[in-house]
């Protein structure tokens, strides 16, 4: 018999990278708000994302493990997955299961322990973990149902390849509404390593296959948006233990801070986006990880520049290594800050509100989930430039909704100049016709699911009596 009672303890496990932690935090918010208690299990240099969470929840405790030992992966004290090395992924995942003996100490010494876990869906040993604790695992998935429906499809059925040396062998996801289907350069690169034989990814499959083991599934997407990829994952697993919860988004005082983010930079913005008339500037930004090659940037800023629109430009600065290697670069010509018709800058910039400004016009991205949802939840229409991992199957989900125009596609991929510029024109004089109009309705849709009666805060309302019950049958 199920037990249901306010203020249930609650462990929250994050991935440590900018695009997994942001949202599930967000999450832990929502929950905090409707009484539960929160454990939240942090590394000693990210614990500062915690800062607002526990100012102003004080049901939210932080539970400060040390990194796990990892000499492998120079430099040391990385603790995000946006500070790593190249090529460093794949351990710095597999370390972070040495945090295993240290939760079980930590739960089997507390006075009253959690009654569930909802982690992350990198962290596929807290299944086991959560087994031997005798409590539920949630698994919580930042990307949305569609890319999640890819990635479950793929690590189950493990598809097979006619022939191992055409990198544009098309694999087909028939059981998936729609169809989606990937040349195989496409395809998650984690999978394509397991598959081209490295033993060293066994673990990815054991991980994705305890996810789809686990008791319920926790996404970051809404009804109105995902409907039928979010019915076939109950179906592909087999109950209906699935919470569209989405989209999670900061309270408009905290939007500035999330992520860590601080100083007067955002008033700097606010002010210079403060100019312009309704849709007139395109905002660009590649999410928290990627480094454009030197001659992408060079053809990025030529293009802005033929455009003869105002636009935002956000990079991440380059470390040494990248600068080395001819990476991430901005041309001499555009200087970092202030321009004629332009403002740069280099580093984290509060994404949620500038995309709320109405000077916005468009958002020229490479489609990581989070980037996605908050330009539906802002109603801006989007250029889209997919980079790899799940932003193929979001670049997908855009083109479906006629959410936006496909610019580029490709890690490598250099852009033409001249028909960047036309795009970007183009995106700005269309901002109020048929993409504009598309973008607003979902943006009225993703905010009503949110409010009260809506679909999304019914389903967090349901995902809390479960978490809260001590027993799951």
């Amino acid at each position: 018999m199920a037990i249901s009672e306010a203020g249930a303890h609650i462990l929250i496990i994050p991935y440590p990278a900018q695009g997994h932690m942001i949202p599930l935090l967000d999450l832990t918010r929502q929950l905090a708000l409707r009484n539960l208690t929160i454990t939240i299990l942090v590394t000693p240099k990210n614990l500062h994302y915690l800062n607002q969470l526990l100012i102003k929840h004080p049901s939210i405790q932080p539970l400060v493990l040390p990194f796990p030992a990892m000499a492998a992966l120079p430099p040391a004290g990385v603790e995000n997955v946006r500070d790593l090395p190249p090529g460093s992924f794949r351990l710095f995942t597999m370390v972070l299961a040495d945090l295993y003996d240290p939760i079980v100490k930590w739960f089997q010494s507390h006075s009253s322990p959690p009654v569930a876990v909802v982690s992350d869906i990198f962290l596929g040993w807290t299944n086991r973990l959560a087994n031997e604790l005798k409590i539920p695992r949630y698994v919580f998935s930042p990307s949305g149902a569609l890319a999640l429906s890819v990635v479950y499809n793929l690590w189950n059925n493990m598809p097979r390849r006619n022939d191992p040396t055409d990198k544009n062998e098309v694999i087909e996801f028939c059981d998936i509404p729609n169809c989606p289907s990937f040349p195989w350069w496409k395809i998650s690169p984690v999978f394509r390593s397991y598959v081209a034989g490295d033993p060293q990814y066994e673990v990815f499959k054991d991980s994705f296959r305890e996810d789809i083991a686990s008791w319920g599934l926790v996404i970051n997407s809404f009804t109105e948006l995902e409907r039928i990829y979010l019915d076939y994952l109950k179906e592909f697993l087999g109950h209906d233990r699935v919470w569209a919860v989405g989209p999670l988004l900061p309270p408009r005082e905290e939007q500035v801070k999330r992520g860590g983010f601080s100083g007067n930079l955002a008033n700097e913005i606010e002010l210079w986006l403060d100019q312009f008339e309704a849709g007139t500037v395109v905002y660009v930004c590649f999410g928290s990880q990627v480094v454009l090659s030197n001659k992408q940037m060079e053809m990025l800023a030529l293009g802005l520049e033929k455009s003869a629109v105002r636009f935002l430009w956000s990079y991440k600065a380059p470390t040494e290594e990248d600068v080395l290697e001819n990476y991430g670069v901005m041309p001499l010509r555009f200087k970092d800050g202030v321009g004629e018709r332009r403002l740069i800058v280099k580093g984290w910039v509060p994404q949620v509100s500038i995309l709320s400004h109405q000077a916005i016009a468009a958002f020229l991205t490479h489609c990581g989930w989070n980037s996605v949802l908050e330009s539906i939840a802002a109603g801006v229409p989007m250029l889209t430039w997919p980079m790899g991992a799940d932003q193929f199957a979001n670049a997908d989900l855009v083109d479906e909704l006629k959410l936006g125009t496909r610019l580029c596609e490709g890690e490598e991929m250099v852009p033409d100049p001249d028909e960047l510029a036309r795009v970007v024109a183009q995106s700005v004089t269309d901002s109020r016709g048929g993409k504009g109009v598309r973008a607003e309705e979902l943006s009225k849709a993703s905010v009503d699911s949110i409010a009260q009666g809506g679909s999304s805060c019914k389903a967090l309302n349901c995902l809390v009596d479960f978490l809260s019950r001590r027993e799951t049958s």
